[in-house]
């Protein structure tokens, strides 16, 4: 199974940007479909975005789209999101994951998981 390592994020204000970077190693990185979840306190694991193992499909959550960018860089091992125009709601703590099913939004679908890296968004 592929080991995934989340950094980015940290504390922004409400308005503002960051990005996420998830690497990837010990696996073939390029076979899998990679999404990004999100967990508040007190609340499930979300879906948020994910990207197809190719890089051409991708899908989000209808409360990111426009503001948020999941993008992959299969020579290099790496998934990033962009994160824009953030909302005191997006605070949470962000997971990477690494799956089989095609941008699926369930988190059964992935296998692998990453530790998880704040994001707290100031109002």
């Amino acid at each position: 199974q592929v080991q995934l390592v989340e950094s980015g994020g940290g504390l922004v204000q409400a308005g503002g940007s960051t990005r996420l970077s998830c690497a990837a190693s010990g696996g073939t990185f390029s076979i899998y479909s990679m999404g990004w979840f999100r967990q508040a306190p007190g609340k499930e694991r979300q879906f948020v975005a994910a990207i197809s193992s190719s890089g051409r499909t991708t899908s989000y959550l209808d409360s990111v789209k426009g503001r948020f960018t999941i993008s992959r860089d299969n020579a290099k091992n790496t998934m990033d999101l962009q994160m824009n125009s953030l909302k005191p709601e997006d605070t949470a703590l962000y997971y990477c994951a690494a799956g089989t099913r095609s941008t699926s939004v369930d988190p059964k679908d992935y296998s692998s998981w990453g530790q998880g890296t704040q994001v707290t968004v100031s109002s």
